[in-house]
């Protein structure tokens, strides 16, 4: 009995043996392509914060249609963060403000001087208007990428 039985379990184990390495291939990670933005410095609780992923100089940061991704946050404890998915590798730079008001723009004085705080990655700063593209770009390999960017208020 022993043995009959025997040979009706070694059929299973082989096409389990065989059907293993199928499991452990799928169970693998698959890059997530994942940018996390953490955003210091906001001066107050009041609103959210914006971010922008931009792919190219075009429209960047002001022309927030030519985003390929956008991403908002609550605020606590003057800090917030954009969490930006499904991202691909390449050049990007995040722009980023603090839209104090909650009412979805940018808010500036009559000389374009914005009134709520504004960022960008790697820090960039403008010289009489917003930071270049290239200033704030940085390169995404894939997978998961931590950025750092700080509030500035004028």
């Amino acid at each position: 009995m022993a043995n009959r039985r025997q040979r009706i379990m070694l059929p299973q184990i082989l096409l389990l043996w065989l059907l293993l390495p199928a499991f452990t291939i799928a169970a693998q990670p698959v890059p997530e392509g994942v940018i996390h933005a953490d955003v210091d410095g906001l001066r107050s609780g009041k609103g959210q914060v914006m971010c922008a992923l931009y792919s190219s100089a075009d429209g960047y940061p002001r022309d927030g249609n030519k985003a390929m991704a956008y991403s908002s946050s609550t605020i606590l404890n003057g800090h917030g963060e954009c969490k930006f998915t499904g991202i691909r590798p390449g050049k990007y730079a995040v722009s980023v403000f603090h839209d104090e008001n909650s009412n979805g723009k940018l808010d500036a004085n009559f000389m374009g001087i914005p009134k709520e705080g504004v960022g960008a990655s790697n820090n960039a700063k403008g010289h009489f208007g917003p930071p270049m593209f290239e200033d704030a770009a940085f390169q995404f390999p894939g997978g998961h990428l931590e950025l750092k960017i700080a509030m500035t208020y004028y």
